[in-house]
């Protein structure tokens, strides 16, 4: 049993490491904070998930900023409590702080029975609850707080929001700020979207992959055979931007049943370590026995951990482009739908964007400097995509090609800025 004393050290230590850590660094103010904020709302749970080390509590407490919070962190080792002793943690909180109208829990998805406890705190509050495993949106959450919370799901640093830390403001139109912005787009893909890796590189990269496969799903699932789990999270960020099917995998990496292959890597999923595309189709059938494509939350992460014997920049820009559609979909446009493209001829569109009934957007993704460089089967695909599809908004991303036409060609810094 936890004493509230204890439970109360905790509270206070953590809330000053916040606050020193927020008053000594540079916070950059995450982009999507109004629309966060426009979701949030008394007597709902506002639920944030995404990826170890991406931001979560700092976003929740500048959410929550000039307000008495009250702000509890479930990973302090002292608060190791039961779901029948969480009211202590209710009265450590107000002993310190008084009736606060803002509760932040932090990765209270580690004690059991929390969905209970949150539900009879909903009324007349707001509460902000962070987690990095998409375990928080299961099952007995919906049960428990049915109408009563809203998910969310933030993302690692977008490269503007990595801009931003950099302190560029200049005038993307001069041609010697554009090197610049495609200096930094080159240092991004290295080293990717965790505040934490602009300071300690690769060591903190590795450190975070080996928290997430140790901690968010080892344990948190209490996997079977560990070793094969590592092979597919290190074959994943090895193989970004490539398909892959559950039966292959499993001759791969020699585990014995595609079924095991598909559990660990939906572990991998609901870390948000990786996450897979479908191939788009009109029959809900072929979507599901297709193979997927695979890719990497943050391309400095499969950087650090993936094996490489070259830099594929071609791959590590379409890991880049379908991050950031994901972030916008779920930022702001909750209604799209994120597909990739290939037919019987083998003919391949790397993203395609489906928003209600309607496809709106056909992308390429290619490492080209100039339109010779571009492949011909790329731009086929293109054209036959969209001719299948019935969607004239036709894009090919490329490094550092521009054109306007029937296809518009628009370099990578352009496109992740959202330039037009």
């Amino acid at each position: 049993m936890v004493s509230v004393d204890v439970i109360k050290s905790a509270i206070v230590d953590r809330e000053e490491d916040m606050r020193g850590r927020i008053e000594q660094g540079d916070i950059i103010e995450r982009e999507c904070i109004n629309e966060v904020r426009g979701i949030a709302a008394m007597d709902m749970a506002l639920i944030i998930t995404g990826v170890r080390r991406c931001g979560k509590s700092f976003l929740a407490w500048m959410l929550a900023s000039n307000k008495n919070v009250g702000y509890v962190n479930f990973e302090d080792e002292r608060l190791n409590v039961k779901g029948e002793e969480l009211n202590k943690i209710l009265e450590a909180v107000y002993s310190l702080k008084g009736q606060v109208k803002t509760l932040i829990f932090d990765e209270i998805q580690n004690v059991e029975g929390w969905e209970r406890f949150v539900s009879r705190l909903i009324l007349g509050r707001r509460i902000i609850i962070t987690g990095s495993n998409a375990r928080l949106l299961s099952s007995e959450l919906a049960t428990y707080m049915t109408g009563r919370h809203i998910n969310f799901v933030l993302y690692p640093f977008s490269f503007r929001e990595f801009l931003r830390y950099q302190r560029f403001n200049g005038n993307i139109y001069s041609t010697e700020n554009q090197a610049k912005i495609k200096d930094y787009l080159k240092e991004y893909m290295e080293i990717g979207g965790f505040p934490l890796a602009y300071t300690a590189g690769n060591i903190f990269l590795a450190e975070n992959y080996r928290d997430i496969i140790e901690r968010d799903i080892m344990q948190r699932y209490g996997v079977k055979y560990p070793a094969s789990l590592r092979d597919l999270g290190r074959y994943t960020m090895t193989n970004v931007s490539r398909e892959i099917s559950f039966n292959c995998l499993k001759n791969i990496l020699g585990i014995k049943s595609p079924h095991t292959v598909r559990k660990y890597m939906s572990y991998l999923e609901n870390a948000y370590l990786a996450f897979l595309i479908e191939r788009f189709s009109y029959k809900l059938k072929e979507q599901v026995l297709a193979p997927k494509k695979v890719y990497a939350i943050d391309t400095g992460l499969a950087n650090a951990v993936g094996f490489k014997t070259s830099q594929n920049y071609g791959r590590a820009m379409e890991n880049l482009v379908a991050i950031e559609l994901l972030r916008r979909r779920n930022y702001w446009n909750r209604g799209w739908e994120i597909y990739y493209w290939k037919d019987y001829q083998q003919r391949e569109v790397d993203f395609v964007v489906k928003e209600g009934a309607r496809i709106v957007e056909c992308i390429q993704v290619t490492y080209a400097s100039g339109k010779d460089e571009i492949e011909k089967r790329e731009i086929k695909a293109l054209d036959k995509a969209s001719e299948e599809l019935r969607c004239k908004n036709k894009i090919v991303i490329t490094w550092d090609y521009e054109e306007e036409g029937e296809i518009r060609y628009i370099p990578l810094w352009k496109w992740i800025l959202g330039v037009e």
